[in-house]
């Protein structure tokens, strides 16, 4: 499931949850509800996973729109397999209604 979520800061972000209830992606936080909603559109119509390695050989996904726009950051991963499980659970998550 994909949602805005509003924060105790006051800020919202996008989160994608499993069919579970698992948190799978929290976004970076917006300032407003109508910035998050927006990349939210973006997010459901074209999204870009970009996977990065960090200095200590973690695997992560960097979430973007197609014109580059990064929403957010996915957990670390400790393999490449479970970094590309997660796209697909990503995936999912995205097209649920």
């Amino acid at each position: 499931m994909v949602e805005v979520v509003h924060n105790q800061e006051g800020r919202y972000s996008v989160t994608i949850s499993s069919t579970t209830g698992n948190l799978l992606f929290e976004s970076k936080p917006f300032s407003s509800e109508k910035e998050a909603k927006a990349s939210l559109l973006k997010l459901k119509k074209d999204v870009v996973f970009e996977r990065k390695t960090n200095t200590n050989g973690k695997f992560m996904i960097n979430l973007k729109t197609t014109d580059g726009v990064l929403i957010g950051q996915s957990e670390l991963y400790s393999s490449e397999a479970g970094m590309e499980n997660g796209i697909k659970n990503l995936q999912m998550g995205i097209q649920m209604p």
